[in-house]
């Protein structure tokens, strides 16, 4: 009924389909596209989808980690633009090479492009499903708006023996043995055991094989292990799936691996996942999370349903009364309120806050809303939430209906990159305060490291009359190679240059590279996807997935800034 009132829809189908046939199948269409450029980033090369959905275009220098991973060939191995003539008969050739079905299916394809309007929708008459506008995708644009070579310059590899050269290869090197144990004894799983020599499918992954391979492939790229990058990307050309049906946590899978944006409101996924048991609650992660993935699925596409889903999120999170302007980490889908009056910037809560200044930054800084709430937020936690140690160590405490617990999740230490990377766009007189801060919230990580008797960070350290930054539970001082220390090393070093921040994570690699990291039973798919990516690119040029062009989402994979391209124009779905 609705597609009957849309200006010059004609009901009579020439594949001899009824209406509603017609909706089904667009409806299956738009979907598979959108899964298709959902996972720009992620999913591999393939032809078929390239002759599909892409037009040919020349590479420019240095785009060779969207290029190919976007499903075009690298420099080197693209073919230039066809004569249109020769172009035509190759079409037929290929063809000729399919089967039937297959044949069947692209004829209908390149149809329903012919039929699709050729101008961008307004607002007003946007779809309210993914659309088939997902074809729209000027990849020449997103080229063009791009400020530095995604691999940077390497300025200093004419130089054999720099010392951060050598510290970059050594971290290459890690990443190497990683993979290849991770590939002879748990291909295909989601995650190594390195004890037991195994694999290991785990429940937060709802289901879904492959975890390490899809969280590796930016990181392998990234480290131009070719041979590893093909391998892994094989993999999922021809083995990854989503055909399976989980209520797991659903940001944190849908952050790791393939970005869908067809399943919808994600805020109502609730119950118990092993160290979260939220009592039928809601996470405020949960709710705040995939912000970034949403927006770009509708840079992606055109369409604003995603957009308007995180925006739909993030209006009933801020107009919902906050005990002190504080974001509890519980809220009930039954009744809007919050529960539990628990707050922490660590765990159940860290992407909340992260996602909202990243999303006013990969929007080029158009987001506002996001902007607003995220400086609330920060005001917030630095009036009741932020301490001073006696020992001069300033941390982020927990808060739990008025009462602080004294203490920080290694999750929580994200949070010294998070502030230095704010701290440009806060009020005049309060940027040098955020940027300071920055740096003491990191040295207070820094010192969790240096106090423990391994030389890394326990899962969570305390602070009281007997001990500061140091673990007083035997089951919170353990290691599972967590980024989040890491992390704050790479945007400080990033944003300020003090040699300390790359001291301090050779201190890392150096205690990692002994052995010690290893004893851990789980070889956790963000080891390879977080921790060795974030100590590279600290130990890389800064024009190396530039801070200008890229925003890393919360399991550190690049999503793109939307720049305003050469016309002056910028696209964002903001």
């Amino acid at each position: 009924m609705l597609m009957r009132k849309v200006p010059g829809f004609v009901p009579a189908s020439p594949w001899g389909l009824r209406l509603p046939q017609k909706f089904l199948f667009l409806l299956f269409l738009s979907g598979l596209v959108t899964l298709c450029f959902g996972a720009l980033f992620l999913l591999p090369h393939s032809s078929r989808l390239k002759r599909l959905f892409l037009a040919p275009r020349a590479q420019k220098p240095g785009l060779e980690l969207v290029a190919e991973v976007g499903g075009r060939s690298p420099p080197g191995k693209q073919e230039p633009p066809p004569n249109p003539a020769l172009a035509e008969r190759a079409l037929g050739a290929r063809h000729n090479r399919v089967s039937p079905r297959r044949k069947e299916w692209m004829r209908r394809a390149q149809h329903l492009k012919e039929w699709i309007p050729r101008a961008r929708p307004t607002e007003e008459h946007i779809p309210t499903t993914a659309s088939s506008s997902l074809l729209r995708f000027d990849f020449e644009a997103f080229q063009r708006r791009l400020r530095h070579p995604v691999l940077g310059t390497r300025a200093e590899s004419t130089e054999p023996q720099s010392p951060v050269r050598a510290q970059r290869e050594k971290i290459k090197e890690m990443m190497q043995f990683a993979w290849a144990n991770y590939r002879r004894y748990a291909m295909g799983k989601n995650e190594l055991r390195p004890l037991s020599k195994d694999g290991y499918q785990g429940h937060i992954f709802g289901g879904l094989n492959g975890a390490t391979i899809i969280d590796s492939l930016d990181t392998l790229y990234l480290m131009e292990l070719k041979e590893e990058f093909q391998e892994a990307k094989a993999w999922v050309e021809n083995c990854f799936h989503l055909n399976v049906v989980s209520r797991e946590r659903f940001s944190g899978i849908t952050c790791r691996l393939a970005r869908r944006g067809d399943r919808g409101w994600f805020c109502v996924f609730r119950g118990n996942w092993g160290w979260a048991s939220t009592g039928g609650s809601s996470i405020l992660a949960e709710c705040g999370s995939l912000h970034l993935e949403f927006l770009h699925l509708t840079e992606l596409s055109g369409n604003q349903i995603f957009a308007e889903k995180v925006r739909k999120i993030r209006r009933v999170l801020r107009e919902m009364k906050k005990p002190y302007g504080l974001y509890p980490n519980f809220l009930s889908p039954v009744t809007g309120n919050w529960e539990q009056h628990h707050v922490s910037i660590g765990g159940l809560g860290d992407s909340f806050y992260e996602y909202l200044i990243k999303s006013w930054l990969m929007s080029a800084k158009t987001d506002t809303e996001a902007k607003v709430m995220y400086y609330e937020a920060l005001e917030a936690i630095e009036m009741y939430l932020l301490n001073v140690s006696p020992g001069g160590l300033t941390y982020i405490a927990e808060w739990r209906g008025g009462i602080l617990d004294h203490k920080m999740g290694h999750l929580a230490c994200f949070s010294g990159g998070m502030i230095a990377l704010g701290a440009e766009d806060a009020k005049e007189e309060k940027r040098a305060h955020y940027q300071e801060l920055a740096a003491q919230i990191t040295r207070t990580c820094h010192e969790s490291y240096a106090r423990s008797d391994t030389k890394l960070g326990p899962e969570a350290f305390w602070f009281n009359s007997n001990k500061e930054a140091e673990a007083t539970h035997e089951g919170e001082s353990y290691y599972i190679l967590r980024p989040e220390v890491v992390e704050s090393y790479m945007y400080l070093w990033r944003l300020t240059h003090d040699p300390i921040y790359r001291e301090w994570g050779w201190e890392v690699v150096t205690v990692s590279a002994r052995g010690r990291a290893q004893e851990t039973p789980t070889q956790q798919s963000f080891f390879l996807a977080e921790t060795l990516k974030y100590l590279y690119l600290l130990f890389s040029e800064d024009d190396t997935l530039s801070l200008e062009d890229w925003v890393f989402n919360t399991e550190a994979h690049p999503l793109p800034v939307n720049h305003s391209d050469s016309s002056g124009s910028t696209r964002h779905p903001y």
